[in-house]
């Protein structure tokens, strides 16, 4: 099956996703997949220039994983899961995505000096 890109999840969406229930992280992982093969804004959607969220409701409950594109490498496509929240408010707060950002810029500052 062909992908749009690969998925890499950096220390602090692991630990998200490692702390939540086995049946929420397989839902979430899923949808993930899912959004790997198939263009669907319910799954993976663009919040500004350059950060974008993968959305999973599941119990009522509404899970998020901030994500960035990596698109240096001629090879592959990379989104790179910064982070993660459950959503209590039908707007992601400023907070979210400002720490999405600082994510970014570390992900990319690591990346030059390798």
């Amino acid at each position: 099956m062909i992908t749009f890109f690969e998925v890499i999840f950096s220390e602090e969406a692991f630990e998200f996703l490692k702390g939540l229930g086995k049946k929420e992280q397989n839902k979430i992982l899923f949808n993930i997949r899912k959004a790997q093969v198939e263009k669907d804004t319910a799954l993976f959607k663009k919040l500004t220039d350059d950060i974008w969220e993968f959305r999973t409701l599941y119990n009522g409950i509404q899970y998020r994983l901030l994500a960035f594109w990596d698109k240096t490498s001629s090879m592959k496509t990379l989104v790179i899961c910064a982070h993660g929240f459950i959503k209590k408010s039908n707007k992601v707060p400023d907070r979210e995505i400002l720490k999405a950002m600082e994510l970014k810029k570390y992900y990319f500052s690591i990346k030059e000096k390798k």
